[in-house]
């Protein structure tokens, strides 16, 4: 799996993610330290990458959009640092493999790991 790092977010997930066994990329290497969400969006469905980062705006875009892909995994914390959250990163990450492929926003925090399929319509009863 690629992944793609905000620039909210340190690049020092990138080790964490690497030994991992994720293709991992920060934003800054590749566009703007600037860069409108949109551009990151673009970027990351032509690459198949999915998206980490602490910003509720990716989506929040996507799903206003009504795209499928690409998948964002938003980790929900006041400090984000690897140490504290890398477990949980990357037990999500494994755990939600199949709908990251086929197009999800995955939510984790300290407490749980909440999962929105992109792929089928979302309705209300």
């Amino acid at each position: 799996m690629k992944i793609v790092l905000d620039v909210n977010l340190s690049p020092d997930w990138l080790v964490v993610l690497r030994a991992g066994g994720y293709e991992a990329v920060h934003w800054s290497t590749i566009g703007p330290h600037n860069a409108h969400d949109v551009e990151i969006v673009a970027w990351a469905e032509r690459e198949d990458a999915v998206i980490l980062t602490r910003d509720l705006d990716f989506g929040a875009y996507i799903v206003l959009e009504g795209r499928t892909k690409p998948s964002v995994v938003q980790v929900r914390a006041k400090r984000s640092a690897p140490d504290r959250y890398v477990a949980l990163v990357v037990a999500a990450l494994r755990q939600t493999r199949s709908m990251l492929d086929t197009g999800a926003i995955v939510t984790v925090d300290l407490e749980r790991v909440r999962v929105r399929s992109l792929s089928y319509p979302s309705f209300e009863s």
